[in-house]
């Protein structure tokens, strides 16, 4: 994908157009309104973004309890270490990189993309055979670059790069 502004404004576009009116949006808004109010999640909560991220680990979500969810997610994001803040997420079942970049986008909208390997693919960069915090890091930056070059927020970025792999890459 040439990232040019107007290629990042088009892509959004398009994907706010596919999803308007679906759950997806709405869950989008809850989850945003969650976080304006909440430094947490609960089961609930948690059930609703881990299920909009990816459906099949199902069964490994609903074996978290809502305590435990409540504590893991607010140490992390109370905690200014990177690595502990994303990797604490990982002992909610059914936690890895993807939903983890997913909860702290919604939690620090202005600080995180979410990790997908459709942007990733839309990036040009080669999906890894298993995720590091190295490679989280450095895509952090790199979505954050181009938020920054762009004049446009990370999850405007996030949409494009998402739409842009949908509309183009071959399965």
């Amino acid at each position: 994908m040439e990232i040019t502004k107007q290629n990042i404004i088009d892509y959004a576009h398009k994907y706010d157009e596919r999803n308007r009116g679906t759950d997806d949006e709405a869950a989008e808004q809850e989850i945003t309104e969650w976080f304006a109010t909440h430094r947490y999640l609960n089961k609930e909560k948690f059930m609703r973004i881990a299920l909009w991220k990816s459906k099949r680990p199902k069964k490994h979500y609903e074996r978290n309890d809502d305590a435990i969810i409540k504590e893991v997610t607010r140490f992390s994001l109370e905690t200014k270490n990177e690595e502990i803040r994303l990797k604490a997420l990982f002992i909610i079942n059914g936690v890895s990189y993807p939903v983890a970049s997913f909860i702290l986008h919604f939690a620090f909208p202005d600080k995180y993309p979410i990790m997908d390997f459709r942007a990733i693919w839309s990036l040009g960069e080669q999906q890894p055979k298993s995720y590091s915090f190295d490679f989280w890091q450095k895509y952090v930056e790199r979505v954050g670059g181009i938020a920054k070059e762009t004049d446009q927020r990370i999850r405007t970025v996030d949409k494009a790069l998402w739409e842009y792999s949908r509309e183009n890459q071959t399965k």
